[in-house]
C-alpha cells in the first residue's frame, strides 16, 4: 500500500483543488421547455409549479 513519505501542506492541498472551486461555484442556468424561463437545472419552475411534467407545488405570484 502506498503511503506519502511527507505530509502535503496546506499550500499544496489547496492549490491542488483550487481548479474546482471556480466549477463549482459557477450557477448554471436552462430554458424552460415549457414556460420560457430560466431556471436552476433539476428545480422545480417556481413559474408553473411544474418539475419533469407533474405538478408538484402551487405557483407562486
Amino acid at each position: 500500500m502506498a503511503v506519502p513519505k511527507k505530509k502535503t501542506s496546506k499550500s499544496k492541498s489547496k492549490m491542488r483543488i483550487s481548479h474546482l472551486k471556480g466549477k463549482l461555484s459557477t450557477i448554471k442556468y436552462i430554458e424552460d421547455k415549457n414556460s420560457g424561463e430560466l431556471r436552476r437545472p433539476h428545480h422545480i419552475d417556481k413559474s408553473t409549479g411544474e418539475y419533469r411534467g407533474k405538478k408538484i407545488i402551487n405557483p407562486t405570484k
